[in-house]
C-alpha cells in the first residue's frame, strides 16, 4: 500500500513538472540558430547568431571578420560557445555552418583621387579638377571604414606648391557614433593636363595630315603650352615642317594646305562684268587659299599675279581703266573775268618806228 502511494505521488509530480515546462515554453520561445549573420562592429555576440537570445544577447563570443569580408563558423563550434554561457536547447535547423559578414563603408581609390582633385581645383594656379593628374607617393588602394562612417568626405587641409607640383591633402570623414572625425592624409604631385592632338606617325614637311595620323592624349599643360591644336583643327592641315611621331601638335606647326603647287599647271580665270574667260597657266610659286601668286600665261608668255581660289585655280583681276581727268588748264569758271594775256617782248627783235606823214 505504501509502495502504491509512492508511485502515485511520483506520477503526479512528473505530470506537474511537464505542465510547468509547457507553461514556460509559452512565455519564452526556444533559441533558433541563424544561417547568415551580419554585424557592424568588431565583435560577434550571442544575439547575432541566434534568435530569442534573451538576457544573453549582448555577450560577445567571437571576433568579427575584417571590414567588408565574410567568414564561416561550424555549427558545432557555435553550439559549444553558446553552451559555455549556459545557452542550451538551441534549434540548429540542421544548419551545418553559419556565415558572418562584417559591414563596412568602402572608399574606392577612384573616389579618393576625385575628392583630392576637387580639393586642389583652382588652388595656387591649378585649373579644373577634371584636368588635374595626380601621382601619389604611396599606391592608392580602396579603403574600408566602419559602416558608421556615413558622412560626406570633406577636405580639412590643402597644400600645393606650384614650383615643384607637390601636394599634401587631408580628408575628414565624420562618424555617427564618434565625436572626432577620421582623418586621411595623402601626398604626391599634381599636374594640370590638357587634351592634345598627338601624331601617330612622322609627318614630312608640306604633307597634309589625315584623321588616321592623329590620336588624342592628355599632356601636361606646361609641356604643350597654350597654343595646343585640337583634333578638328589638325585634320586636313599641312605641316609647316617635319614632325615626329608622338609629338603634340601646336597651331604654329600647321598651315592651310597648298591648293596650288610650284610649277603646277593651273587654270587662270578672268572674270568681269559680262566676261568669263579661262586660260591655262603655270604657277611660279605655291600658295593656299587667299594667297597671291605669280602665274605664267602659257599663251601670251606673260607673267601675271592672281589670287588662289581653289585647287589648281587662280583668279586674275582685270584692271578697269579709270576715266581721264578733266583738263582744267584752259577752263574758265562761269561769271569769272578772264585774266589779261601778256605777250612776251623779244628785246633782240628790232623795233620799227611808226610811219609819219
Amino acid at each position: 500500500m505504501t509502495l502504491r502511494t509512492l508511485l502515485l505521488a511520483t506520477a503526479l509530480l512528473a505530470a506537474s513538472s511537464v505542465s510547468a515546462f509547457a507553461q514556460s515554453d509559452d512565455v519564452i520561445a526556444a533559441p533558433v540558430l541563424r544561417a547568415n549573420v551580419t554585424v557592424s562592429g568588431d565583435l560577434v555576440r550571442i544575439g547575432d547568431v541566434i534568435d530569442n537570445a534573451g538576457p544573453s544577447a549582448q555577450i560577445a563570443i567571437y571576433r568579427a571578420p575584417d571590414l567588408g569580408t565574410t567568414g564561416t563558423l561550424p555549427t558545432s563550434q557555435v553550439i559549444a560557445a553558446l553552451r559555455a554561457h549556459q545557452v542550451i536547447g538551441v534549434d540548429t535547423r540542421n544548419i551545418q555552418e553559419i556565415s558572418v559578414t562584417r559591414l563596412a563603408r568602402t572608399l574606392e581609390a577612384k573616389e579618393i583621387e576625385l575628392q583630392i582633385a576637387h580639393a586642389l581645383e583652382h588652388h595656387n594656379g591649378l585649373g579644373d579638377a577634371a584636368n588635374i593628374s595626380l601621382t601619389f607617393d604611396r599606391t592608392l588602394e580602396d579603403l574600408k571604414l566602419e559602416s558608421s562612417y556615413t558622412a560626406a568626405i570633406q577636405s580639412s587641409s590643402v597644400r600645393f606648391d606650384p614650383r615643384n607640383g607637390r601636394f599634401d591633402v587631408t580628408l575628414a570623414i565624420a562618424n555617427a557614433s564618434v565625436a572626432t572625425p577620421t582623418r586621411l592624409r595623402f601626398s604626391g604631385t599634381a599636374v594640370e593636363t590638357i587634351e592634345a592632338a598627338v601624331l601617330a606617325r612622322g609627318i614630312e614637311r608640306n604633307e597634309v595630315i589625315k584623321s588616321s595620323d592623329v590620336v588624342i592624349e592628355r599632356r601636361p599643360k606646361a609641356e604643350v603650352g597654350n597654343d595646343v591644336a585640337s583634333r578638328d583643327r589638325v585634320v586636313g592641315m599641312q605641316a609647316r615642317r617635319q614632325l615626329r611621331a608622338g609629338q603634340a601638335l601646336k597651331v604654329a606647326d600647321l598651315a592651310k594646305p597648298d591648293l596650288v603647287q610650284r610649277d603646277q599647271t593651273v587654270t587662270m580665270i578672268y572674270e568681269t562684268a559680262g566676261l568669263y574667260l579661262t586660260v591655262r597657266g603655270k604657277a611660279l610659286e605655291a600658295g593656299t587659299e587667299g594667297d597671291v601668286v605669280s602665274v605664267l600665261n602659257l599663251q601670251s608668255k606673260r607673267t601675271v599675279t592672281g589670287t588662289v581660289i581653289g585647287r589648281g585655280q587662280v583668279s586674275i583681276s582685270i584692271a578697269t581703266p579709270r576715266p581721264a581727268a578733266p583738263d582744267t588748264t584752259s577752263s574758265i569758271a562761269p561769271d569769272e573775268p578772264a585774266a589779261p594775256v601778256s605777250l612776251a617782248t623779244n628785246t633782240n627783235t628790232p623795233q620799227v618806228a611808226p610811219k609819219t606823214e
